[in-house]
């Protein structure tokens, strides 16, 4: 997947000049027909993406939230979510992100999370992450970095966006420890796994575009990412998102799931 690196990180750049020209401005926010949101700023992005896309690689697949399905000629399909987070992004709160995703057979081989205003981005390729803040080193510099072992379900530190994206398969959150619960993180607690200061995330009604992304990041950092029943992730999953840093954790997980 390294060829196909430069033009990850040139839509990542495009789509952050983008975002950054709507956050926190005066915009009109639309409801889609099942009622979440959707702003200018993410139709813009996808829609400048899919423009590079279509110009450098005509035949491969585009999988995006805001304009659709393109179908492979090449066996490679491109994932976007333009603002994974939109209502964070609405509310001026930084814990959004684009998610760029390239699978090949449906399969996501190459990653990329970034949150433009906090100048943080995560690249994996499922066998490394690398994480590169510009605020702190004036540029982007890849570092590799790894998820932390934790000795404990019981003591693990667990994120979730919403309780309510467990309407369809049951409030399966309610088997962990609540108390070590947090919520609303996006596609931004992914990347904090990646770090090491998150240890599980549950998530349901995930659409591809949501978790295409995720999955060579978390396991690039060494973690494990599937559906509740351990199958790997792909563009035909259910929806179901379980993540672990520490893949030890996985059985007594399944178990509760």
């Amino acid at each position: 997947m390294d060829e196909f690196l430069p033009l990850a990180k040139r839509l990542a750049d495009e789509a952050g000049e983008i975002a950054r020209q709507y956050f926190r401005t005066p915009f009109e926010v639309i409801s889609k027909d099942d009622d979440s949101p959707v702003t200018i700023a993410d139709r813009e992005i996808e829609a400048r993406m899919r423009e590079i896309l279509e110009d450098e690689r005509p035949q491969d697949g585009i999988h995006g939230e805001e304009h659709g399905i393109k179908k492979s000629e090449s066996g490679l399909t491109w994932v976007l979510d333009p603002i994974d987070g939109t209502k964070s992004f609405v509310i001026g709160r930084a814990t959004f992100g684009t998610l760029i995703a390239l699978c090949e057979d449906n399969a996501p081989k190459l990653g990329v999370i970034d949150q433009p205003i906090l100048g943080e981005r995560w690249i994996g390729d499922g066998q490394k992450t690398t994480y590169s803040n510009f605020h702190l080193g004036g540029e982007f510099i890849d570092r590799p970095v790894k998820t932390a072992k934790c000795s404990s379900i019981d003591l693990a530190r667990i994120g979730s966006t919403t309780p309510a994206m467990f309407e369809d398969v049951g409030p399966v959150y309610k088997n962990f420890n609540e108390n070590r619960f947090f919520w609303g993180g996006d596609c931004y607690q992914y990347g904090l796994m990646a770090l090491g200061f998150v240890d599980i995330i549950l998530e349901a009604s995930m659409a591809p575009y949501d978790y295409c992304a995720l999955v060579p990041v978390i396991e690039g950092a060494g973690g494990h990412i599937s559906d509740f029943k351990g199958q790997p992730l792909t563009i035909d999953s259910d929806g179901t998102v379980v993540a672990c840093g520490d893949p030890s954790l996985w059985p007594a997980i399944a178990e509760k799931l």
